[in-house]
């Protein structure tokens, strides 16, 4: 029988990242792995294989409308998309090779297998025995399944079949609105595929702000990308060589009916805890089926912690990450700790929508006085240059001490400007902090001064 410190069930970005910290800091350290290659959903099926395809699409769509502006003459681009899937995966072995290397560097012992917790401080994995002091939970999440829509990775798919699909669909009905379903429904969009989003609430991305989101729906909407809104599906089936889908709207029962040839089911996700033995062990779960933990991530039993999709809380794999390194670092005996106040959120579309902190909506739910400072990217320079002036910066500062609130921005590289926001709000700043902070010229950047600015006397460019 093996002993540890400390063994990571899961691998994904929570799970990889607290081994390495573990290690690091000077624990003995295995993780638990069920899958053939380590990284979890985000590396082999969720964040990075849609990115590389969000990625090659864009250059796609700008090759055939924005070059031509641009004096690049060309002639019409092709897809080649066995090719493109190709580098698709390439991606992702780099990345997962890399955490290989990376628990190889940090002497991190990989056990292959599927774990089950027998007790506090045991693990059970291919009838072998593993102790340690402190279990760590980090197995992840999978794709909700919608009730009456039976998933075959095929036809009917999941984001997983979606990034493997053997051919560009001619049609593609996606059933939600979220994060997951918007980007991959703009990367067959992009490649010439007529989409089609079904959702039952009234706006899509729900939790977003809302004047982002309408804003963000609108310009999906000009891009191609159709909406039925406050649509809730009701079954689906096969005629012939085409898939229906049945839905009606939620103030009338009479059924509508769609044909396509592939329905992606992009519901939300859901913990993936198969096999932990749980129960039987006495953790608690909430009535989501999240583990539940105390602010120290601990569970109800001694020894076992419990990070990233598996609790509760936005499912990012930045606020898995963040977690498993403060985990770490008080396994350790230091103060691990995360502002779960700032944890920004990104939907990688062009153009990208990136917010972190309060909506107006929570603001006004709390009675909060707020000043709005905004700003178009059609003011920004770069932007106009670069012929992505959709978007605009917003931020919310205090009414009474200007510190800032939350911020939100659809417009160019939006998930990376969206982090002088966070820093800002990690550090107490105000909105005048903000827009008195020099910003290099032409960059996107000044977007997000400008909206700072108009929390105050006013934008400079507007």
């Amino acid at each position: 029988m093996s002993d540890y410190d400390v063994i990571v069930v899961g691998s994904g970005p929570g799970g990889y990242v607290c081994a390495i910290r573990c290690a690091q800091l000077g624990l003995k350290t295995a993780c638990i792995e069920g899958k053939d290659t380590l990284g979890g959903t985000c590396l082999n099926i969720g964040c990075i294989p849609s990115k590389a395809l969000l990625h090659a699409s864009e250059l796609f769509e700008e090759s055939n409308h924005n070059f031509s502006k641009l004096g690049i003459e060309t002639g019409k681009m092709n897809v080649n998309w066995s090719k493109m899937l190709e580098y698709k995966n390439d991606i992702v072995n780099q990345n997962t090779k890399g955490i290989e290397f990376l628990f190889k560097k940090n002497k991190i012992d990989l056990i292959n297998g599927w774990a089950s917790i027998k007790e506090p401080g045991l693990l059970i994995v291919n009838n072998q025995k593993f102790k340690s002091k402190s279990i760590i939970i980090a197995t992840g999440s999978e794709p909700s399944q919608l009730k009456g829509i039976k998933v075959d990775e095929k036809t009917i798919v999941s984001s997983t079949g979606a990034l493997s699909l053997t051919k560009i669909p001619k049609k593609l009905i996606i059933v939600g609105a979220g994060v997951i379903g918007l980007e991959l429904g703009s990367v067959y969009s992009r490649l010439g595929t007529d989409v089609t989003v079904l959702e039952y609430l009234e706006e899509i991305t729900p939790g977003l702000d809302k004047e982002t989101a309408k804003m963000f729906r609108r310009i999906l909407s000009k891009q191609g990308i159709k909406f039925i809104l406050g649509a809730g599906v009701q079954a689906t089936k096969k005629l012939g060589d085409r898939l229906i889908v049945e839905y009606s709207l939620r103030n009338d029962k009479k059924r509508e009916e769609l044909d396509t040839d592939i329905i992606l089911v992009a519901t939300g996700r859901k913990p993936f805890t198969d096999g932990l033995n749980l129960k039987k062990v006495g953790i608690e779960l909430n009535q989501f089926g999240q583990i539940l933990t105390d602010e120290n991530l601990k569970t109800n039993i001694d020894g076992i912690y419990a990070i990233g999709d598996v609790t509760s809380g936005p499912m990012l794999a930045h606020k898995a990450e963040d977690e498993g390194i403060a985990l770490a670092e008080m396994l350790a005996g230091q103060s691990g700790h995360v502002n779960y106040d700032i944890i920004p959120s990104v939907i990688y579309t062009s153009p990208e929508v990136a917010s972190v902190g309060k909506t107006e909506e929570q603001l006004k739910k709390e009675n909060k006085s707020y000043n709005v400072g905004k700003f178009s990217f059609m003011g920004n320079g770069r932007a106009k240059a670069c012929l992505s002036a959709d978007g605009y910066a917003k931020i919310l500062s205090d009414k009474t001490t200007d510190r800032i609130l939350g911020g939100h921005i659809i417009g160019p590289s939006a998930g990376d400007l969206i982090h002088e926001i966070c820093v800002a709000m990690e550090f107490g700043a105000s909105a005048e902090d903000l827009a008195r902070t020099c910003h290099a010229h032409p960059t996107f950047s000044e977007a997000v001064r400008e909206a700072a600015l108009a929390c105050g006397d006013g934008a400079i460019h507007s």
